[in-house]
Formats: C-alpha cells, sequence, structure tokens
C-alpha cells in the first residue's frame, strides 16, 4: 500500500514537471510571436507613414488641378446660364403673350358658358324648389287627411279594394253589405263563399281599420328609446285592436248567414307586425272575438288561398257538368249503335237482293246465248220463254211468259 502511494506521488510529481515544461515552452513562443508582430508593426508604421505622405502631396496637386478645372467649368457655366436665361426670357415674353391673347379669349368663352350653365342650373334649381313646395302642399294635405278619422278609414278601405279588385273578381266579393239579419250596420266588405242548399252565400265580413295616432305615438317614442311610454302606447294599441274586434264580431258575425270568424284588415306592414309582437294579442282576438287580424301581405295570402278554393269549386261543379254530359252522350250512343245495327241488316238485304240479281242475269245471258245465230231448219223452234229457269229477277216481281 505504501508502495503504491509513493509510485502515485512520484507520477503526479513527473506530470506536474512536464506541465511546467510546456507552460514554459508555450511562454516562450508567445513571446517570440509578440516580438515578431511589433515588429512587423512598426515596419507597417513606418511604411504607412511614407505612403501618407506621398499620398498628401499627390492629393493636394490633384485639389490644385481640380480647383482651377472647376473655376473654367464655373466660369463656361455662367456664361451659358447667362446666354440661355436672356434666351429663356424672349421666350417666355413671346409665349406670355400669346398665352395672354388666347388666355383672354378662352376666358371669355369660358366665362360665358359657365354663366350660361349656371344660369340654366338655377333655373332646374328654382324648378325644383317649386315641385318641393308642391310636394310638401301635396304632403301637408296628405296629413290633414289622414288626420281626419273619417277620411282615413276611407283610405284603408280603398287600399283594401283595390287588393279585392286584383284578386278577386266583381261577383265574388260585395261592397257595403248587411251580413247580420236585422243589422242596419254594413260591413265594409264581404266575401262570398257557396255554402247553403238554397244557393244563398255566406259571407267572410272584412272590416279595415288605422289608428293612426296611437301607432304615430308609439313611433315617436321608439325612436326616443323611452321603455316605459313604448309600453304605454303598445297598450293603447293593444286597446284599440280589441275595441275594433269586438265590434266587428257584434256587428257584422251572423253564423249560418256567415261564418263564424271575421277578418280586421290593418293597412300598414309596421303596425301590423306591432299587433303580432304583442304576446298572447292575436290568440285572444281569435279566441274570444273570433277576429282574424290580416296586413296587406298576408291579406293578399289570403285572398289568393280563396281565390284557389272557388277555382276548385269551379272546376267539380263543371266535373259533375261533365259526368251528366257524358251519361246522355253514352245512352245516346247505344241508340245509335241500334240504328247502325240496323242499317247493317238494310245493307246485307240489299246485298242480298243485288247478288241474286246478279244470278238472275247471268242465267238469262246463258240462255240467250243459244239464239244469237238464226236456226238452219224450219223444224227447230226458237226456246220460249218459259223455257228460261227462275225468271224471277226479284222477289216481288211478276214472272216473264
Amino acid at each position: 500500500m505504501t508502495i503504491a502511494i509513493v509510485i502515485l506521488l512520484i507520477a503526479n510529481t513527473l506530470l506536474l514537471l512536464f506541465l511546467l515544461t510546456q507552460m514554459n515552452n508555450r511562454r516562450q513562443e508567445q513571446d517570440r510571436i509578440e516580438r515578431n508582430i511589433r515588429e512587423e508593426m512598426a515596419a507597417n508604421r513606418k511604411e504607412l507613414g511614407d505612403n501618407l505622405g506621398k499620398f498628401s502631396e499627390q492629393f493636394l496637386r490633384l485639389t490644385q488641378m481640380n480647383e482651377e478645372k472647376l473655376e473654367r467649368v464655373r466660369d463656361t457655366l455662367q456664361k451659358n446660364l447667362q446666354s440661355l436665361q436672356e434666351d429663356n426670357n424672349q421666350k417666355l415674353e413671346r409665349m406670355r403673350e400669346t398665352v395672354d391673347e388666347k388666355l383672354q379669349s378662352t376666358l371669355e368663352k369660358r366665362l360665358g358658358d359657365s354663366f350660361k350653365l349656371v344660369s340654366d342650373r338655377l333655373e332646374q334649381v328654382h324648378k325644383g324648389l317649386g315641385e318641393m313646395q308642391n310636394l310638401a302642399t301635396g304632403v301637408g294635405d296628405l296629413k290633414k287627411v289622414l288626420t281626419n278619422v273619417k277620411t282615413r278609414g276611407t283610405w284603408g278601405e280603398i287600399q283594401l279594394e283595390n287588393l279585392l279588385d286584383q284578386i278577386l273578381t266583381p261577383d265574388q266579393y260585395e261592397k257595403n253589405v248587411a251580413t247580420k239579419k236585422g243589422s242596419r250596420d254594413p260591413v265594409e266588405f264581404a266575401i262570398k263563399l257557396p255554402g247553403q242548399d238554397d244557393g244563398t252565400a255566406v259571407y267572410i265580413p272584412i272590416d279595415a281599420k288605422f289608428p293612426k295616432e296611437d301607432y304615430e305615438r308609439l313611433l315617436a317614442a321608439q325612436e326616443q328609446a323611452d321603455p316605459a311610454a313604448v309600453e304605454e302606447f303598445a297598450k293603447a294599441i293593444e286597446n284599440r285592436i280589441k275595441a275594433e274586434a269586438k265590434k266587428i264580431r257584434e256587428k257584422y258575425i251572423d253564423p249560418p248567414n256567415t261564418t263564424d270568424f271575421g277578418i280586421l284588415y290593418l293597412p300598414i306592414e309596421g303596425l301590423y307586425a306591432e299587433v303580432l309582437r304583442r304576446p298572447g294579442l292575436t290568440d285572444a282576438l281569435q279566441r274570444d272575438y273570433r277576429i282574424t287580424v290580416a296586413g296587406p301581405t298576408i291579406i293578399a295570402a289570403l285572398l289568393n288561398s280563396l281565390q284557389m278554393g272557388f277555382r276548385t269549386l269551379a272546376v267539380e261543379k263543371r266535373a259533375s257538368e261533365v259526368w251528366t254530359l257524358l251519361g246522355t252522350v253514352k245512352k245516346e250512343f247505344g241508340k245509335f249503335g241500334d240504328i247502325l245495327e240496323k242499317t247493317q241488316k238494310k245493307l246485307q238485304e240489299a246485298s242480298n237482293t243485288i247478288e241474286q240479281a246478279g244470278r238472275k242475269s247471268r242465267n238469262i245471258e246463258r240462255k240467250l246465248g243459244k239464239v244469237q245465230e238464226l236456226p238452219s231448219t224450219p223444224q227447230e223452234e226458237i226456246p220460249s220463254v218459259d223455257d228460261f229457269e227462275d225468271t224471277q229477277l226479284f222477289d216481288d216481281s211478276p214472272t216473264v211468259r
């Protein structure tokens, strides 16, 4: 164990000596490299100093030569620029004179055209202001018309009448008709449905209503973003619609003379949308008052569906008439068959008679063939007519002797 330790110490000592020797050699090498570098840098500085001196001398000479050349160029440019400026001044003067002349004429022409255009535009503006004034007057008149409750109702009635006239025929609806027996209150329009056995029509009453003031107050509240006012005026519209529905039910609905429901027409889609927006309003109108609310679009769809129903009924009616006509034709065709059968028998009898006449004609010809030549002896007698066989041509003809 001791020997191993000694050997290890000796190995470490030798390794340390080797490392020290290597470090000393490297230090000497570095010193030598640094000395060479310093010598090269000194030589380079000296050479650079010499070159800089020579470059300075050459630069000074080049600078002097450039200054002399620039001076000559400056003088030449100054002379050329002066002559060019004089020439340009002369040309500009001539151009100015020409431009002034043309500009004067052009300006006068352009000003004349501009004044004419402005005059025309002012005239158009004046005309447009007159039309706008007339339009404003018309809008004011329309506002006055719509302010009047009676006129406003007439406007909704006219709109409804135009829809009915476009979709239905005149005999499919009536105007200002009393649909309830014993009542003197006529409904504005009533659609006629074929429904009773005695041919009496069943009516669908339609009444147009337009609560303009309530709807305008609701729109104003919505523009001001006032939820309380919006709810208040929407409730007012709801109450107004319920009151009108109650009037329609009491005045115009009278089953079986009418259907068990009526139609309340609102001439503005926005008002119809507000009615639909109220929760449970349309259901309450149908349940409590048997009234259906309709706007312009809905009433058009409803009228189109009714028109299709009318066409279906007409087709069914025509179909029954066609079946009746076909039955008559079938009966007459049977009679025609009997007549054809009798005609065929008569034709068969005529054919048989003609065939029998042909046979008799051939028999006569055969008998007559014997008398085409004269007899050679007087003893031979000419055949008499009695020798012919079956000389009766027809069943009802006399016998030939």
